[in-house]
């Protein structure tokens, strides 16, 4: 995979061609599959994805190319309504990529029923002036509403695939030509400190269920990316001392789990052997820390 230089790119603009180009955002309530889609879409692995709500906490690009389009997805973490720091900052991710964008995905889980959630998007939406598509997801699951019939109303299985060429094609609609904001063999504009800290967490979410996933981040701390092998050092950081426990212990120590893992994953990713240090510490109350959440969120 290619590392996003964007100062490269910026220098050469005079190679990229011109297609219909521009950014859509992709909203929702948490597990309506937007990551899911992304990936599938794209055929590489750009968000992580795991069986608890909420996993996306950043917003994520996703880069999708082809003849006569570029376009790049926002792929936005959870709307939800809540007054604490950290869920603020995370509506904060998907309500400035809705400013950005083109086009708005709304995507709806039509395995649930409608919610308050649903309502506080709805108000989100009323005096959007962009174009918004509502795409009902999980058509291949049994529904619990009604799928309306409308000319901006798609629904969608991202497992099957069913109805992406049309939902592309009805995006390009709205889309202007014009210069490709990145070559056409990029996927996304993660660097790798984001990827490897991001592939880690999911390994965390996946091996640890409801028991402490939101109460844990990944730093990424330092990576040495020699010829032939890739140095990672992270932390995963827990709120309290008996998480910490439950990770290092947990299932005759849960963290080799996680580290053989999330090892295989950015060897697949980087496409080179990768030699990975893990380390778990305590950093008590990390959410209601104003000042750290903010710059967690900027970087």
């Amino acid at each position: 995979m290619k590392e996003l230089n964007l100062q490269e790119i910026l220098s050469n603009t005079s190679d990229l061609k011109e297609k219909k180009v521009w950014y859509v955002a992709i909203i929702g309530r948490p597990n309506t599959w937007k990551s899911t889609f992304i990936n599938a879409l794209i055929w590489k692995k750009v968000s992580i994805t795991t069986n608890v709500p909420q996993t996306t906490r950043k917003r994520i690009l996703a880069i999708y190319n082809d003849s006569d389009s570029q376009i790049i997805f926002f792929d936005t973490p959870w709307i939800h309504n809540s007054p604490k720091i950290f869920n603020m900052e995370i509506n904060n991710q998907a309500i400035n990529s809705i400013s950005e964008a083109a086009v708005i995905l709304y995507f709806i889980d039509t395995t649930r029923e409608w919610w308050e959630e649903e309502n506080y998007i709805k108000s989100l939406l009323q005096n959007i002036k962009i174009p918004v598509i509502k795409v009902y997801t999980k058509i291949d699951l049994k529904a619990k509403i009604n799928i309306p019939i409308s000319e901006n109303t798609f629904k969608i299985s991202s497992i099957s695939k069913i109805w992406f060429t049309e939902l592309i094609e009805k995006i390009k609609i709205y889309l202007k030509k014009g210069f490709m904001l990145f070559w056409d063999d990029y996927y996304t504009s993660q660097d790798m400190f984001f990827r490897s800290s991001e592939i880690i967490r999911e390994k965390v979410f996946v091996h640890t269920n409801e028991e402490i996933p939101h109460s844990i981040y990944v730093s990424v701390e330092e990576i040495e990316d020699k010829e032939d092998i890739i140095n990672i050092i992270a932390y995963i950081y827990t709120e309290t001392d008996s998480q910490r426990f439950i990770i290092i212990w947990k299932a005759w120590s849960l963290i080799t789990t996680i580290w053989k893992e999330a090892r295989i994953d950015l060897e697949k990713i980087f496409e080179k052997k990768v030699f990975l240090s893990l380390r778990v510490k305590t950093k008590e109350k990390w959410k209601n820390d104003e000042r750290f959440v903010k710059k967690m969120f900027s970087n």
